[in-house]
């Protein structure tokens, strides 16, 4: 299981926002910091699902091996 760390800001108006270090683009708010990680864990899952499909029609048609990877 691969594991990753959320970096948190409290703003001035109360909400949480932040993101994943791991993967910068992966950007979110909550009013708690429970709603952030979770609000966090959606946006990485749509970053990793949205960069899939572009890799994917990327390579559309050409010979490839695709090979999973197991991070522990």
């Amino acid at each position: 299981m691969m594991k990753f760390t959320a970096i948190i800001e409290k703003t001035e108006d109360g909400w949480f926002v932040g993101q994943v270090e791991e993967m910068p683009a992966a950007i979110s708010q909550g009013k708690t910091i429970d709603e952030l990680k979770i609000n966090l864990i959606d946006a990485l899952r749509l970053l990793l699902e949205v960069n899939r499909e572009n890799t994917e029609k990327e390579y559309r048609g050409r010979a490839v091996i695709r090979e999973e990877l197991s991070l522990a």
